[in-house]
């Protein structure tokens, strides 16, 4: 079976700016991929390609097999899309915006429907202008999904949610999934493709730099973990060389935060340094790195251009 999304060598360039330097991926039906980066990495100008708002330079992409350069119109039909930023007339209400959006597919999901789906029932008579931004949001999620789509592309979608918002969004994503949905998801928040996403691809400068499982993306980055330690003493800082267990670290005070491979054998030998001096152990944490601290060690001394898009 053909993936849902495919992206090869694709290249964007504004200018004498290359944005997208040759990204290569591709997403199967019933997965979340997600696409992480600061911001000019290439996120933005990668999902407006794929949804043909940008034209592309070079490379391919196909959604469901169908070439989108050669037959956009078909492939368009294919996918839904919440993009930064959702504009809709500001008098157009709730119900109006899903009824115009459903005239325009052959078989779209019942307006009511989608409208108790995404918790839009109570304000269909509200106007555009004066939802809230969680409240478009979930209008912005309700018309992606009005056409029933093989594809969802998300660019940054719950930025600026409050909490409440944002879990309900997850859940949508979530339920797309199960439904056999390929889900395209570009995030800042590290915490939510930890959450969301059954592979990532972390992007800099335009190019992928590593792509996997977010647990396999960590094994890739160094099978490390952060030792954080707390004593009733001053810790000296010679503690950093001579445990032979720690790589990097620092000392403040009574703290000391440090990285080691061995994590039992470096406890072991920083609680018996105390004990050996009198020092008592107030607190002490021990956890493998997270997807952000590998997201910054990856990235570490890349060169990252703005994306200058007119």
């Amino acid at each position: 079976m053909k993936p849902a999304v495919t992206v090869r060598d694709l290249r964007k360039s504004y200018g004498e700016r290359e944005a997208v330097r040759g990204v290569s991926f591709a997403v199967s039906r019933g997965e979340v991929f997600g696409l992480l980066g600061a911001n000019g990495a290439g996120k933005t100008t990668t999902l407006e390609c794929l949804l043909g708002l940008r034209q592309p330079d070079a490379g391919t992409l196909e959604l469901a097999g169908v070439d989108l350069r050669r037959h956009p119109g078909e492939s368009r039909r294919k996918i839904g899309a919440v993009l930064q930023a959702t504009l809709l007339p500001e008098r157009i209400t709730v119900r109006e915006a899903v009824r115009l959006f459903a005239a325009l597919y052959p078989n779209p999901v019942p307006a009511a429907e989608l409208l108790e789906r995404f918790g839009l029932a109570a304000m269909v008579n509200a106007r555009f202008e004066g939802l809230s931004g969680g409240e478009r949001q979930r209008l912005a999620l309700a018309l992606a999904f009005v056409g029933r789509p093989d594809v969802l592309v998300l660019d940054e979608p719950t930025a600026g949610l409050d909490p409440v918002v944002r879990a309900s969004l997850h859940t949508e994503i979530r339920r797309a999934r199960a439904d056999g949905c390929a889900v395209v998801l570009s995030t800042h928040y590290l915490e939510e493709a930890e959450a969301l996403c059954d592979r990532i691809a972390i992007l800099a400068g335009g190019r992928i730099l590593a792509e996997g499982v977010p647990q396999a993306l960590l094994a890739r980055v160094e099978e490390r973990h952060r030792v954080e330690l707390e004593s009733t003493a001053s810790i000296p800082g010679a503690w950093l060389q001579e445990v032979p267990d720690l790589e990097e670290g620092e000392v403040s005070g009574s703290r000391l935060t440090a990285y080691t491979r061995h994590p039992s054998e470096a406890v072991i030998a920083l609680t018996q340094r105390m004990q050996a001096g009198g020092a008592g152990l107030v607190s002490l944490q021990v956890r493998r790195v997270s997807l952000e601290e590998a997201f910054l060690r990856l990235t570490a001394g890349e060169a990252v251009p703005t994306e200058e898009r007119p």
